[in-house]
């Protein structure tokens, strides 16, 4: 119809790869930018951002709750204005499929039946299917340090706030970021000359002047 191709199921059993059915029930076109605008704006390591519930998301005062990795101690992180609104119409698609729903149940899912909260190897999953798409090689440990060059880099931002958002147990860590030739800039950047963008993100939360955690569309270079 209009010239479109029709999927070949055959060819698609040939390639090992699962026919697009009723199990295939949430798009990964919300699921994966609900992940990946909020792992590059509040720098928060991959396995702690899974560690939130539904009740961590505040919209209203762009914070996310997260445990954080070693001292196991919640932290709520400035987060973008527009990863809350990814990951609200992510939410509102996958409670629609049946996704449990509830304060104490996980934010992030599986896109197959049966429905599991996702865990750090299906979120990496997910980053490999945004690499093949775009053609880089991104880490999860790409996208939160992205974040903290970011942040370290901001003439507004007090480096000791940037240390508390990032998690780091001491302060020359965090100068390290500043420190850094800008022309080793995002760690992300094995395939030289390449350059991918990620949706822009503002943040802003209590504590922090949203002028100054406001920057601009993300690059990792």
């Amino acid at each position: 119809m209009g010239g479109r191709r029709t999927a070949d199921p055959t060819r698609t059993a040939r390639h090992g790869r699962r026919p697009a059915g009723p199990e295939t029930v949430l798009a990964r076109g919300i699921h994966d930018p609900a992940l990946l605008a909020f792992w590059v704006s509040n720098g928060a390591r991959a396995s702690e951002l899974l560690t939130s519930r539904q009740r961590d998301a505040l919209p209203g005062e762009q914070l996310l709750g997260v445990i954080r990795k070693g001292t196991r101690a919640f932290q709520q992180l400035p987060s973008s204005p527009d990863a809350f609104v990814w990951l609200r119409l992510y939410q509102e698609e996958a409670w629609r499929a049946g996704v449990p729903r509830g304060a104490h149940e996980a934010p992030w899912w599986t896109l197959r039946r049966p429905f599991r909260p996702l865990g750090y190897h299906a979120a990496r999953a997910m980053l490999n299917r945004v690499n093949e798409l775009l053609g880089s090689n991104w880490t999860l440990h790409d996208l939160r340090h992205t974040a903290a060059y970011r942040m370290a880099r901001d003439p507004e931002l007090a480096l000791t706030d940037v240390q508390w958002v990032l998690g780091h147990a001491h302060l020359t860590t965090t100068q390290s970021l500043r420190d850094a030739p800008r022309s080793g800039r995002g760690r992300g950047a094995r395939g030289a000359g390449r350059r991918r963008h990620c949706p822009a993100t503002r943040t802003g939360t209590q504590g922090h002047r949203a002028g100054a955690l406001a920057p601009i569309g993300v690059s990792v270079q």
